[in-house]
């Protein structure tokens, strides 16, 4: 049986070093976990932890912020792939290390999108810290799974960027309209892209062009036109056409975002929707 007090004194970071040392030591793995997972766990023993039967609690020091160069170096190496994937998701990783893992094949079956996930590929292609090589190999991956991973890294070129554009996976092309290094020119492109996850991302982006956004403002979808409504780079006339929408949502949403109009705000201010009342009356400072 679980003892959830040695677990909450484990995830302590004002714990003793003396007590994290026993805890550490301790019969359930689950305590030994907790410990690993404590952001003032001292690096000794961290890498007595490194060495655990249990690969959850290798785990939990692998994804650690305070693991060391030797402790990932060890553990890049491990057995289980869960351990070697949170290494590779860790910021601390070593671009050599991230350049060895990029090559793990090991994949695992998600159940939530009922298909098998080469979880080490993706998390290498995440992580900041990968070589720009790395990137752009993980970027042309034959799995969607990973070209999205390695997309959606705030580091990626933006060559990469304007390539995966035209990708075939709606996933990959999401990430790219996310990504905040993607162009203006990109955003253009993918404003008129044929499904709507990818229209509504580009539609929450502040750098898409004001024509575009005006473009998106008259979309068939109500969540794309929300999007538009919440930028705050959205013109005047583009957050005016949109006050007057359909959908309460949107017109709610123009209603709270600061960059909506004093006049607009004070028409919405008398809109029949209780949401959008409230919500330009909280903006106006009236409460009422």
């Amino acid at each position: 049986m679980r003892d959830w007090g040695k677990e909450k004194t484990a995830s302590d970071p004002d714990a003793e070093r003396e007590e994290l040392e026993r805890l550490a030591k301790d019969w359930d793995w689950h305590v030994r976990r907790a410990v690993a997972l404590n952001s003032s766990a001292p690096i000794k023993i961290l890498r007595n932890l490194a060495k655990d039967q249990v690969q959850w609690v290798r785990e939990a020091v692998a994804a650690s912020p305070r693991a060391d160069r030797e402790i990932l170096d060890i553990l890049s190496e491990d057995g289980e792939g869960f351990v070697r994937a949170a290494v590779a998701l860790n910021h601390a990783a070593s671009p050599d290390i991230l350049s060895n893992l990029a090559e793990d094949e090991m994949m695992d079956y998600d159940y939530s999108l009922s298909k098998n996930r080469y979880i080490t590929q993706e998390a290498v292609a995440k992580n900041p810290n990968s070589p720009r090589e790395v990137i752009e190999t993980l970027s042309e991956h034959g799995d969607e799974g990973v070209r999205t991973a390695a997309v959606s890294n705030p580091k990626v070129p933006k060559e990469i960027l304007f390539k995966r554009k035209t990708d075939h996976s709606w996933t990959v092309r999401t990430a790219a309209a996310k990504n905040p290094a993607v162009t203006a020119e990109v955003l253009d492109h993918l404003a008129t892209d044929r499904i709507q996850d990818v229209r509504a991302a580009v539609a929450k982006n502040p750098k898409t062009p004001a024509q575009a956004l005006a473009s998106l403002a008259a979309d068939r979808d109500v969540e794309t036109r929300v999007a538009v409504a919440g930028n705050s780079c959205a013109d005047p006339d583009t957050l005016n056409l949109l006050s007057r929408d359909w959908a309460w949502k949107v017109r709610e949403t123009v209603a709270k975002n600061p960059a909506t109009p004093e006049g607009v705000v004070k028409t919405l201010a008398g809109d029949p929707d209780q949401s959008v009342k409230k919500a330009a009356r909280s903006r106006l400072g009236d409460g009422t």
